[in-house]
Formats: C-alpha cells, sequence, structure tokens
C-alpha cells in the first residue's frame, strides 16, 4: 500500500466501500472496480481480504473498521495470546520495539500507563496510529525510526519493561535461535536491561529452550504459549534481578475455546517416564505447548497415565480423561506394524480413509496414504510409532474428544 492509497483509503467512501464489500471475493470486487482511478482499488481489496483474516485471529478487535496490510496481519500476534501475554507484564511504562501492526501495544495499554510504539517502516506505523485513535486508545505514543537507536537516547530506568518481537533475518535458513534473528537480543542484552528492569522477548515456536539460560543469562521464566492446539509463542521473561539463575522457570499454556490450561514446571525428574507393557484403552496426545515444554512426564504423573515408550510423546490409559490438555482418542485396535495386519484390518473395517498420525516411524505420512491408498479423513486416526521395545506400532483410533 503507498502513502497515497492509504491517504484515499481513509476516505468515507472508501471506507463505506470495505463495509459494503467486506462479504465479496476481492479479486472480483478489484475486477469490478477495474480502471477506477479515483479510488484505492487495490488498497479497498486488500482490506476485503485481510478483514476475513482478522475474524479469526483478532475476533472483538476486528469488530472495528481497522486498516490491515497482507503482511502485518500475518506477522501479528493473535488476540488470544497478546492479552494473555501482556496479562503477564504490567506497571507504569513500556517500550515496544518491534511494532508492527500494534496487536500487542494494544493490548498492553490496559496494562501500563504509557505505552512506547517503536516502528522503522512509516507506513505500518502510520496504520498503526490510525488504529489506535479508532479504538480510542490514547496512552499509546507513536514512534517512527529506529527503536534501537531511540533506546539508546533514553535514560537508564525509563521503563518497567521491553517488549521485543525479533524477526527472523533473512537467508537465516532453518534456523530459529535468538542470534539469527534481527535485533539480535543476545548482543543487547545489558542495554535492555540499563533501561529497564525486565524486558519479554517473544520467540519462535522452534527455538531450542534447553540452552536459553546460557544465551540471555538473566533469563528467570520460559512461557510456551499455544492457541486451539497450535504453538504460537515462546516467551522469554529476563529480570536484572534474575541473573545467576541457574534454570529458568518453564510452563505451557494452552489457550482454547474452554479456556486456559497452564501447566507448572514441579521440580519433577523429566527423563522418569512410565512406559505401558500394552496401549490401553485410550491414547492421549498431549497440546504441543505441553510437548514442546517438555511437560509430558507432568501429564502422565496427574493423570496416572504411561506412554507408549519412552522417547515418543503419546500416552495411554484405560479411562477417558474429560479435562486432558490435548487431543483424546478411542483405541480400536493396535498391533505390530506389518503391512499385511494394517491391509487386514483396513479390509475387515471398511477403512478407506484416515488421519495419519506418527512419531518416530520410518514411513512419512505421504508415504503410508500413498502405500494403503487412504484418503484423508476427520473420523478415523491411524497412529504410527514404536513401543516399549522399540518394534514398530500401529493403532487404529477414532476421537473421542
Amino acid at each position: 500500500m503507498t502513502a497515497e492509497e492509504f491517504c484515499q483509503l481513509l476516505t468515507p467512501e472508501s471506507m463505506a466501500l470495505v463495509e459494503r464489500h467486506c462479504g465479496d471475493d476481492p479479486a472480483a470486487f478489484a475486477l469490478s472496480f477495474h480502471g477506477r482511478r479515483d479510488l484505492p482499488v487495490r488498497a479497498i481489496a486488500e482490506q476485503i481480504a485481510c478483514r476475513r483474516k482478522a475474524a479469526r485471529k483478532l475476533p472483538s478487535l476486528s469488530q472495528h473498521p481497522l486498516i490491515y496490510t497482507t503482511l502485518s496481519l500475518e506477522q501479528a500476534s493473535g488476540e488470544k495470546a497478546a492479552r494473555y501475554k501482556a496479562g503477564l507484564m504490567g506497571g507504569d511504562r513500556v517500550i515496544d520495539l518491534s511494532g508492527g501492526l500494534g496487536i500487542d501495544a494494544i493490548f498492553l495499554a490496559s496494562r501500563f500507563r504509557e505505552v512506547m510504539y517503536c516502528e522503522r517502516d512509516a507506513m505500518l506505523a502510520a496504520i498503526a496510529e490510525t488504529n489506535f485513535r479508532t479504538l480510542g486508545i490514547t496512552n499509546i505514543s507513536v514512534v517512527t525510526g529506529d527503536s534501537l537507536s531511540l533506546l539508546q537516547s533514553v535514560a537508564d530506568d525509563g521503563f518497567d519493561w521491553i517488549y521485543v518481537d525479533p524477526a527472523r533475518r533473512e537467508h537465516s535458513g532453518r534456523s530459529a535461535g535468538l542470534r539469527s534473528a534481527s535485533p539480535d537480543v543476545t548482543q543487547l542484552h545489558d542495554l535492555l536491561l540499563r533501561k529497564a528492569r525486565k524486558f519479554c522477548v517473544k520467540a519462535s515456536p522452534a527455538i531450542e529452550i534447553s540452552a536459553l539460560g546460557r544465551e540471555l543469562r538473566s533469563l528467570v521464566s520460559v512461557t510456551v504459549l499455544s492457541v486451539d492446539r497450535e504453538c504460537k509463542e515462546v516467551l522469554l521473561f529476563c529480570d536484572r534481578e534474575g541473573s545467576g539463575v541457574r534454570l529458568p522457570s518453564v510452563r505451557s499454556v494452552c489457550l482454547g475455546l474452554s479456556g486456559e490450561f497452564v501447566l507448572n514446571e514441579t521440580g519433577e525428574d523429566s527423563s522418569v517416564r512410565p512406559v505401558a507393557v500394552d496401549p490401553g484403552r485410550y491414547l492421549f496426545e498431549p497440546d504441543p505447548a505441553i510437548i514442546k515444554a517438555r511437560q509430558s512426564h507432568l501429564l502422565a504423573l496427574h493423570y496416572d497415565l504411561q506412554f507408549l515408550n519412552s522417547s515418543v510423546d503419546y500416552l495411554t490409559g484405560s479411562v477417558p480423561v474429560e479435562d486432558f490438555p490435548g487431543r483424546v482418542f478411542s483405541v480400536i485396535g493396535s498391533f505390530a506394524y506389518k503391512p499385511a495386519a494394517l491391509k487386514a484390518l483396513l479390509n475387515k473395517r471398511g477403512i478407506t480413509a484416515a488421519s495419519i498420525q506418527r512419531r518416530d516411524f520410518p514411513l512419512s505420512p505421504d508415504v503410508i496414504r500413498k502405500k494403503f491408498r487412504l484418503k484423508e479423513s476427520d473420523h478415523t486416526f491411524l497412529f504410527f510409532t514404536r513401543d516399549r521395545c522399540e518394534n514398530l506400532l500401529c493403532l487404529c483410533c477414532e476421537r473421542y474428544a
């Protein structure tokens, strides 16, 4: 979106067109208004497309006539995650070094007297400022430019908190580490703690948690956050008074339609994993946040469940668990994996479609699906893994919860 298109988009006529056509196909809208030089047709079509995505990602905020760009909406925190994250911080002043669309700043505004939003992209900063005004938020100040230069210019202890969402650098490949992102918070560690007593880093869900304490010596806690069974964020909380903490605490937070489930570290040895002799009547797959935080053993302990094997996060038990944080399946049959045995079961039960799930199994889902000519299904599930003796194992299941 150009500056001219943005100005045109804010006119009553353009915003009325967005409202009137928000349920239409964006491409069809652009085609029907092709040649209208008096309207920002491309920008309006983009808003129509973005509003559909925003309705899912930002359910309450999207009730207001906010402005988006495709990329900034894609990169923004979801509403559930942003609200929960803001609730973990609070005080007088906070600075958001990675402003973006401003979703995090919006929720931080309810937790701080003053929020400073920083964004180097002038257009994106203008969009965010417009949205803050639309929402009636008056305690966010917008600063356009290099956030680190700004941070260096403010007095020490100028903020209670600093929030930063580093972007993965181009050409960083598959690396999800802190050093492969920009800004590199490992290099800025001392500066951040001079300007604020605490700071929070939103890290990639793919980051390796075990080494973080060595990279950020003031790291006191790690929160792994999932929304609707998708691991969204790994939040790193650093405290000036936390330097020297031997190991940061880790907790997993699962946000879903039924509310939130929080699992705190208890000090239990994660290497202690009770393993079942045989699969029980039910199979349990922990929420991705719990698996990422390496806390499946806590669920086994709490719900009296056992692992199918010591290295895979599949749990089993003889009774269902109604409030289990994850997916629960009824086991129809389990057997040592052999192609002939699986074909016999599929033929006997008339199964022509199944969702393929695998952990620690040599064949990929695509290979399995092709080999047994299976279509996709949301009713029947085939789990491929190993048993307690490391033999290949297959479980045929149906969704319980």
